[in-house]
């Protein structure tokens, strides 16, 4: 067999692949933290909203978190500043986002709230909260939301600190089953900056914590050189995103920014949400996806805007939420 000239396999070969079907572009899937500020990054595109938020008794609705049982109405705890100088966590319940009533004050000197039901209980709840003097985190479990709403724990926990001699605090909890419960927070690390904590408890009894540095460096890594805070986990469009605070510039309070990071890649960036009149520190982020008062499916988020960085009339707790 006589080979071919080279300048025919050549015309060949390119009439072979043209033949084959083209693809298109290869597009970049967007990270977790892009698909959130594509959902819920603009505030005035938002499907309801609620500046200030406040409890019918008027206390401020601070770092509030969301949460929606099976049934009955939506939960959130929060923290007010009194007139005893002192933070005061407390639950309230709601039947549209935006009328909250208080239903219980879990006493002076708590704050940062986190609550979850628990797993595999058929109806109990876990709480944790930042508690001061000498500020560490306590946990407390109730049977039942009734026990919840009138402020009956069946078991408590007082957490020694074991990462910072000075401070550990805002507690979010992201697992709560079989008796243990799994929940991030921060250290005061050197008693100078809030760095990151994750921690397990074990029956109520046994407690355990580790620094996150890899959750540190990341959100380093996008300018904060401030305190790295409170924190959120959610899942959405099926990838796992934490929604985290972080001070550019230390005690600036008009210096938190909000970031999104990815804890499967390792790696964050900022997420910017835009308020109606242009508020530019955003602090204490929760997120969950609920059934809006409308019935649809809804990205619910909450942040509080600190008076520093904050627009004419957009001081403190903005609730917001955007049909999926």
């Amino acid at each position: 067999m006589i080979p071919a000239p080279r300048p025919v396999l050549y015309a060949a070969l390119a009439a072979l692949v043209a033949l084959l079907p083209t693809a298109g572009p290869v597009l970049a899937q967007p990270s977790a933290a892009a698909r959130f500020t594509r959902l819920a990054g603009d505030v005035r595109e938002a499907d309801g909203h609620l500046y200030d938020a406040r409890d019918d008794t008027g206390r401020t609705m601070d770092a509030a978190q969301i949460v929606q049982p099976p049934s009955g109405p939506y939960l959130a705890v929060y923290h007010t500043a009194l007139e005893d100088g002192r933070f005061h966590a407390a639950v309230a319940t709601s039947t549209d986002l935006r009328t909250w009533h208080r239903r219980h004050d879990f006493g002076p000197g708590t704050s940062q709230p986190s609550l979850a039901a628990t797993e595999d209980s058929g109806g109990d709840w876990v709480l944790a909260y930042e508690k001061d003097p000498d500020n560490h985190l306590e946990l407390r479990s109730y049977p039942g939301l009734t026990a919840l709403l009138t402020g009956r724990p069946e078991r408590s926990f007082d957490a020694p600190r074991t990462l910072s001699r000075c401070a550990e605090g805002t507690p979010d909890i992201t697992a709560a089953r079989g008796g243990t419960v799994e929940l991030t927070g921060h250290y005061r690390d050197r008693c100078d900056t809030d760095r990151q904590l994750t921690a397990v408890l074990h029956g109520f009894r046994a407690w355990r914590t580790h620094p996150d540095q890899r959750l540190d460096h990341a959100v380093r890594a996008c300018g904060p050189r401030g305190n790295i805070g409170d924190r959120t986990s959610l899942r959405l469009a099926g990838h796992d995103l934490v929604l985290i605070e972080g001070q550019l510039r230390p005690d600036d309070f008009g210096s938190w920014r909000l970031y999104g990071y990815d804890p499967r890649l390792g790696r964050a960036e900022p997420v910017a949400v835009r308020t109606h009149r242009g508020s530019h520190a955003l602090a204490n982020p929760s997120a969950t996806t609920i059934t809006a008062p409308d019935g649809r499916r809804a990205l619910l988020v909450s942040v509080f805007v600190p008076r520093e960085g904050a627009a004419a009339g957009e001081a403190g707790e903005l609730l917001y939420w955007r049909n999926l």
